[in-house]
């Protein structure tokens, strides 16, 4: 169980990691927390975004759209690597998603199907949308998977937890496919070298 970072130790932390970070306006206050608590945190959720450009993908994360408020997430992975902060504390990126999945992050064990969707993932997780179409053919550039090893990694370190912290969307919801383009499983392992 582990209460949130405040949002200047989560900066210093991705920076200290070597993440290229943009602060986006007001950042450090933009949240949902309004619509309930978050925390205690338990991991990271990884997701892709369906979006092409990056200044629209920054916006649409920060902003969201009608049907869901933004911010969307923590942190915007564009293409080149940088990480942009578009909020921090409660925010609408996890949904729902299965206690079986979170049982299994907590005690870093290996992680069941994802059957149900019965228990608030936005309380519980770090979320990073990162730019990309999600068709398994748009591709992730190096600098763009470095930075979510970075970033995931970081987080990480400062909780004292291992990669197995680090879930992606569809490990999460059922229905779910992001992020595409790579294995979940080549990304904890990774963060688990990064760690050592």
């Amino acid at each position: 169980m582990a209460s949130p970072m405040s949002a200047s130790r989560f900066l210093t932390r991705l920076r200290a990691e070597g993440a290229t970070v943009v602060e986006v306006g007001d950042w450090e206050h933009h949240n949902r927390n309004h619509k309930g608590p978050w925390g205690p945190v338990h991991g990271v959720m990884i997701h892709h975004t369906v979006t092409k450009g990056s200044e629209h993908t920054v916006e649409l994360c920060r902003r969201g759209y009608a049907s869901l408020p933004g911010p969307l997430c923590h942190g915007v992975i564009t293409k080149d690597g940088t990480v942009h902060l578009v909020g921090y504390g409660r925010a609408n990126h996890a949904g729902p998603g299965d206690d079986d999945v979170l049982r299994a992050v907590i005690a870093e064990k290996a992680l069941p199907p994802d059957n149900e969707a019965n228990t608030d993932g936005n309380r519980h997780f770090y979320g990073f949308e990162c730019e990309n179409l999600g068709n398994g053919k748009d591709p992730w550039p190096d600098e763009q998977l470095d930075a979510i090893e970075r970033v995931a990694a970081a987080i990480c370190r400062h909780h004292g937890w291992t990669e197995r912290s680090v879930i992606g969307h569809l490990e999460w919801q059922p229905g779910k496919v992001d992020p595409r383009g790579f294995t979940m499983a080549s990304m904890r392992q990774r963060i688990r070298d990064r760690l050592k």
